[in-house]
């Protein structure tokens, strides 16, 4: 259907869909100090802005604005116009408390009162 459209309403298409991916977007990666806005997500990768792919490399962090979601490692990527799309090697949720190696009652009380 876009091989019909005049070239500069395709061209306006394509910038209203990259706004619409930075405004509602809150996906972010963390590599280090580095913090880059992930533009595409999936269950096996992502794409980031092109210009960020030669300092994006190895473990990293995924966030939902302050939330840590996953931890991951990126294999390398390939460019497909100006967006550069990672592969993830492996991607583990993190979760917010440490697992237990013990069956946790389904009851537990708020606090104790000691005898006086």
């Amino acid at each position: 259907m876009n091989d019909i459209l005049p070239e500069a309403v395709r061209q306006g298409l394509e910038q209203a869909r990259k706004a619409a991916l930075h405004r509602n977007d809150r996906l972010s990666v963390h590599d280090g100090e580095d913090v880059f806005r992930i533009l595409r997500f999936w269950d096996s990768g992502m794409s980031v802005a092109a210009k960020h792919a030669g300092k994006l490399r190895g473990r990293v962090e995924i966030y939902d604005g302050a939330r840590h979601l996953y931890q991951c490692l990126l294999e390398n990527g390939h460019a497909e116009g100006d967006e550069m799309v990672f592969d993830f090697k492996w991607l583990n949720p993190v979760t917010a408390s440490a697992p237990v190696d013990f069956e946790l009652p389904e009851f537990t009380p708020a606090a104790l009162i000691a005898k006086a």
